[in-house]
């Protein structure tokens, strides 16, 4: 991180148990090098025994990040982060509208067939991450399933956890794939309109279609991220941090550059 970024991401780290006076082993390594280190294994692609000198010990790091995905403090992290991106563009913290979609990827050797399957439209062996982001392309929420996993079962889930996090949400906008009763449990269920934008028949070549374009405009970030270009994580868990983490390379860039972060 440059300094413009560690000054805007310092403020909303999550504040260590020992610091509070609620006792526990103080940390051992500064926590700018322990975020450097991760951000730099998710953008660069690299396994975690490679982690390059510079950083604290690869174990270390590890540590550190099951740590921060076993309490929810990565979400947590980005969620403030979100929220800080919002405000600096003159929105309301909390979105009132989100778009809804799904991308498979191929599996390395090491995810186990549990949790990995065949999607059949895509002819992909591996996982497929679901994700709801707002009107500005941030992540609202992921969960990452097996690849033979639906659009709608999965959404079901999806959406129950963003509605309960996010009470603003009036909206979502989703591809044709969301479409039958899904649209009804929605209303019923969330109080949210699920809206179907649908590619016309008569449309021949790329267009680009109204609101779908914000959520594949996140997926090629994603897949800019050479630790999300195939899924390497064993287990789910931890393929939605990664996930989380690469949207804090983002977003603490963004803050960086803007008006306020460069002051």
């Amino acid at each position: 991180m440059t300094d413009g970024e560690w000054a805007e991401a310092r403020p909303l780290l999550p504040v260590p148990g020992w610091m509070r006076g609620r006792g526990g082993r103080p940390e051992g390594y500064c926590h700018r090098a322990l975020l450097d280190a991760i951000r730099y294994l998710v953008d660069n692609g690299i396994k975690w025994r490679a982690m390059p000198a510079d950083f604290p010990p690869w174990d270390r790091v590890y540590a550190f990040f099951r740590r921060w995905c076993e309490n929810a403090l990565v979400k947590e992290f980005h969620d403030r982060l979100r929220a800080q991106v919002r405000e600096r563009l003159d929105r309301d913290t909390e979105p009132t509208a989100g778009v809804i979609d799904s991308q498979s990827v191929k599996a390395d050797a090491v995810v186990g067939s549990d949790s990995r399957g065949f999607d059949g439209g895509k002819l992909i062996n591996g996982r497929k991450r679901h994700v709801v982001v707002d009107t500005l392309g941030l992540l609202l929420g992921v969960m990452v399933t097996a690849a033979d996993v639906g659009d709608r079962t999965a959404a079901q889930v999806l959406l129950h956890q963003v509605a309960d996090a996010h009470h603003c949400l009036e909206i979502i906008w989703a591809d044709g794939g969301y479409t039958g009763s899904l649209v009804e449990h929605c209303l019923a269920a969330f109080a949210l309109v699920l809206a179907i934008v649908k590619r016309s028949d008569d449309t021949r070549g790329f267009v680009v279609l109204p609101k779908r374009w914000i959520v594949e405009r996140l997926f090629a970030h994603l897949m800019r991220s050479r630790r999300l270009a195939r899924d390497f994580e064993r287990r789910t868990t931890s393929a939605e941090a990664m996930i989380y983490w690469s949207m804090t390379l983002l977003m603490t860039r963004r803050l960086a550059r803007s008006p306020r972060g460069r002051a």
